[in-house]
């Protein structure tokens, strides 16, 4: 199976190097904790990239959690995951419009917020 390049790789990556920032330990340090993100090119389920946030660790990896399961488990399109980060999108409006799909714990869900993610720098 070929790998699938998404838009939100680039996300990712930079959430990576945000995390070895101090304002990214200080995220880590609030929420501390899990989430993976199953992210699909087209339809949410069909050929999921997996992603995982620790933010126990402060890491970003890309492949399922391994040290058990997630706090939470997020799927949805490339497309609404990058207006997500973007903060274009409201997540408790993607997951009442089944844009946004959760598994797991809601309460530590609903502390994954856009803020988490580092601002673009504007070009």
């Amino acid at each position: 199976m070929a790998t699938t390049e998404l838009k939100s790789d680039a996300i990712f990556e930079l959430l990576k190097r945000f995390l070895g920032t101090e304002e990214g330990v200080a995220v880590k340090n609030k929420v501390n904790l899990v989430y993976q993100f199953n992210i699909s090119p087209k339809k949410i389920g069909i050929d999921e990239v997996i992603y995982t946030i620790d933010l126990k660790k402060g890491e970003v990896i890309k492949g399922q959690y391994e040290g058990g399961k997630p706090d939470a488990t997020f799927s949805l399109k490339d497309e609404d995951f990058i207006k997500l980060a973007n903060g274009k999108l409201n997540p408790q409006m993607a997951f009442m419009r089944g844009a946004l799909k959760i598994k797991g714990s809601l309460s530590a869900a609903q502390k994954f917020t856009p803020d988490i993610f580092p601002k673009p720098a504007k070009l």
